[in-house]
């Protein structure tokens, strides 16, 4: 693995150890909840507003697992070599 390859994991784990993080997910995971209700929603137009909401939310709350599986992935195609 390059070292720039490197940097890039460790920093993102670093900002996954990260106290903010933990905090952000949570909020994160309590907004999921007040986002993910059909009930609440008013017509059309805001229940894919709501859907755009929940689809980035989603990324950033995989973002974890993602970098996770990518570095795995980079390890593994070293070994190969």
């Amino acid at each position: 693995m390059t070292p720039e390859l490197e940097k890039f994991f460790e920093t993102y784990r670093s900002l996954f150890r990260s106290e903010g993080w933990k905090l952000f997910t949570e909020e994160l995971q309590g907004t999921l909840h007040t986002i993910d209700s059909i009930g609440a929603t008013k017509d059309e137009q805001d229940l894919y507003f709501r859907k755009g909401q929940l689809a980035v939310i989603d990324k950033i709350l995989s973002l974890e697992n993602q970098i996770e599986v990518a570095f795995e992935q980079q390890e593994q195609d070293a070994e190969s070599i």
